[in-house]
């Protein structure tokens, strides 16, 4: 490729062209000795200029495409034709390739080292050079160099290694030999996974194949290796990570284990479980390095917030956190212990497992094995003088029965329960057996979540919202919403394609007030539904979903599913009440 270089030094060209001026040249050459990065980006880092304006100019001057590829589908095959280290190393991306000539955006096209190397690379191909801001070549970057190539590689040489039998000797598979080719290949499945930030990994052995799946934002996302006498290995290895035993096969086994991929600490929770094919392993992953989220990092509304505060400064009585698996109720208890955690005060935890550890808490690990289960738990912390109680789950009526004793005895005793909304809790308390009298005298407050998909803000679109739509939600509120603007995500790079990226905590949270309260005790669960859904402060899930809708945060597909999912009747809510 014939490369045409700037006339003058880009700092004379910039002040030639009086887009800075002298003061501003000399400022940011100071400061470009000082930190040794390059001229263009100390301008950038004074405010001289944006980086869209210094690389629409060097667009200009070069003769070159300055091109926006947050809407472009760029196949990860030809993104990968240069390989990840040379595009990270150069700042550089093919996003176009004809067969003849490929498209090239750097984000610094006056670096002609760098040029001339990836040109070196791909020859024989003719480089077409493109310009592109570094957010978006950066953000390319983990979304096309997935780790995909290695993990089809090392599959298959392991597959190679072993043969066609299903059946693997311990050979290369102790904790320290780093060099086998399983290690490695596990080593690409977390590293994939960390990338596009899973919380789960999946393994599942069948037919022919290995399915490997990864929960992103909620959704599972798949991948199939074909090398299907893998899965034992891979069975076998972990197994050894997490110190289970390795001959049995017949029983489901959990364990867990610390591994660190790029600097990150990640705690893997891991449960196996014999199915037709082999076992199948379930992972998931708990990014320690990231730390325990804070209450207002959780999406709470403020208003709500301060409820809870102070709920929370109450001596003694039940808190709830209520939702399906994966709605982040975890995090919410962390959030609420973290800011209760201080020197004045004896917190302990009761956990199935214990999944972030906190200073100054005492957190015991449940192990039924050795009947270490929470009840007996429960009675011996009882004993050990503590101010605060958090337990890990109701499960039964026993564990239900101390953990309300101990509210009622000058306790604050934290927890989580299963069920879909606030109102169902209350009562699935007393399904459990407890007393309609104790839960009445116990629960303070209950929190019920969900995680909801967030609109990307980079495809973000205006949405015509269905008539069925409209006639499902239409009685959560008495704004007319077929005149309301909805939003949803046409799919770019950035969000994979998906139209969602990331997710925001959708709450409700109801305080037991007297009306409340006299329902539990005459066990009138009806009373207590419509004691709740008239109070003046309660607002359902499915509510607090639209609002987002309306902001223009989340797509209305995620109140619809809120709102088949709730397990009240919330025709009898009305913002009025």
């Amino acid at each position: 490729m014939a490369k045409t270089k700037l006339r003058m030094r880009l700092g004379d060209l910039l002040v030639h062209e009086n887009i800075i001026t002298e003061a501003q040249l000399m400022e940011s050459l100071g400061a470009q000795k000082q930190s040794g990065k390059k001229l263009g980006r100390s301008l950038i880092d004074l405010g001289h200029l944006t980086e869209v304006q210094l690389l629409t100019f060097l667009a200009q001057q070069l003769r070159v495409e300055f091109v926006d590829i947050s809407h472009r589908r760029i196949d990860p095959e030809v993104a990968q034709q240069l390989p990840e280290v040379h595009a990270r190393r150069h700042r550089a991306l093919v996003i176009e390739d004809d067969g003849i000539v490929v498209t090239l955006a750097m984000s610094d096209p006056a670096d002609l080292n760098a040029l001339d190397a990836v040109e070196l690379f791909l020859s024989p191909k003719q480089v077409r050079l493109a310009v592109i801001t570094e957010e978006q070549l950066l953000e390319a970057f983990d979304q096309l160099y997935r780790r995909t190539q290695d993990i089809a590689s090392f599959a298959e040489k392991l597959s190679e290694e072993h043969g066609e039998s299903a059946e693997f000797e311990l050979v290369g598979l102790s904790g320290t030999d780093e060099d086998a080719t399983v290690v490695k290949l596990l080593q690409s499945i977390f590293e994939d996974a960390v990338q596009v930030k899973a919380s789960d990994i999946h393994i599942e052995p069948e037919p022919g194949l290995v399915r490997i799946r990864q929960r992103v934002d909620g959704l599972l996302q798949e991948s199939v290796l074909n090398e299907a006498n893998i899965a034992n290995a891979l069975v076998l290895r972990l197994k050894l990570m997490a110190s289970l035993d390795i001959s049995e096969k017949r029983l489901p086994q959990d364990g867990r284990f610390n591994i660190k991929i790029n600097g990150h600490s990640i705690d893997i929770r891991l449960s196996t479980m014999p199915v037709q094919f082999g076992e199948s392993v379930v992972m998931r992953l708990l990014d320690q390095s990231a730390g325990i989220l804070g209450m207002e990092n959780t999406g709470m509304p403020l208003a709500m917030m301060d409820k809870l505060r102070y709920q929370m400064t109450r001596p003694h009585g039940m808190i709830l956190v209520t939702g399906p698996t994966g709605s982040g109720k975890t995090t919410t208890l962390y959030g609420v212990l973290s800011e209760l955690n201080e020197a004045g005060k004896k917190i302990i935890t009761v956990e199935d497992p214990v999944e972030y550890r906190l200073p100054r808490v005492n957190q015991v690990q449940v192990n039924s094995k050795i009947g270490l289960n929470f009840s007996n738990v429960l009675r011996a912390a009882l004993r050990q003088d503590p101010d605060i109680l958090m337990i890990g789950e109701m499960r039964d009526h026993e564990t239900v029965e101390i953990g309300l004793r101990g509210a009622l005895t000058g306790h604050l005793v934290l927890s989580t329960l299963h069920t879909n909304d606030a109102v169902s809790s209350a009562l699935r308390l007393t399904d459990m057996g407890a007393a309609g009298y104790l839960v009445a005298s116990s629960l303070r407050a209950i929190i019920a979540q969900r995680l909801v998909r967030k609109i990307c803000e980079n495809c973000k679109t205006t949405h015509q919202i269905a008539t069925n739509e409209i006639n499902w939600i239409a009685h959560l509120t008495d704004i007319d919403l077929s005149q309301q603007t909805f939003y949803q995500g046409q799919g770019c790079q950035r969000c994979n394609h998906t139209g969602c990226t990331g997710r925001v905590g959708v709450f409700e949270f109801l305080e037991i007030d007297s009306a409340m309260a006299q329902a539990l005790r005459k066990d009138d669960p009806d009373a207590f539904t419509q004691a709740a859904l008239n109070n003046e402060n309660f607002v359902p899930l499915a509510n607090a979903a639209l609002d987002f809708a309306l902001a223009g945060v989340i797509p209305i597909s995620e109140v619809l599913r809120l709102a088949e999912q709730s397990t009240i009747n919330t025709h009898q809510y009305s913002r009025g009440n």
